[in-house]
């Protein structure tokens, strides 16, 4: 089974290739949002400065709409902290979106 890590980095590749690259027009952006910490002392430093816990792994910007993506494992739960997020997200009118592989993620831009 593949890890979270792994189906991110699909994503990404797959992405880019397809919707980023400079003869892209418009060049849409993909970008991941690291939000973990080894430490106790270091989610308080990254709190300070702006980190959010359970945003979603990844941020898609294209020329009309931004897409909030959640990647996990087919077994893989949301947290607490991810859910609140998503319904944040969503109440502003935004698409969030809960991916288990790449295959799922490009049904998205289809």
């Amino acid at each position: 089974m593949e890890t979270e890590s792994k189906i991110q980095q699909n994503i990404i590749m797959w992405y880019k290739n397809n919707f980023c690259l400079n003869h892209h027009k418009p060049q849409n952006i993909i970008f991941s949002v690291p939000n973990e910490s080894k430490s106790k002392r270091e989610t308080l430093q990254k709190m300070a400065i702006g980190m959010m816990p359970g945003v979603s792994d990844l941020i898609v910007i294209t020329s009309n709409n931004v897409l909030f993506i959640e990647v996990k494992t087919p077994s893989g739960t949301q947290s607490k902290n991810q859910k609140r997020f998503q319904s944040l997200v969503e109440n502003l009118g935004y698409n969030y979106y809960l991916v288990r592989s790449l295959e799922q993620f490009k049904t998205i831009f289809e």
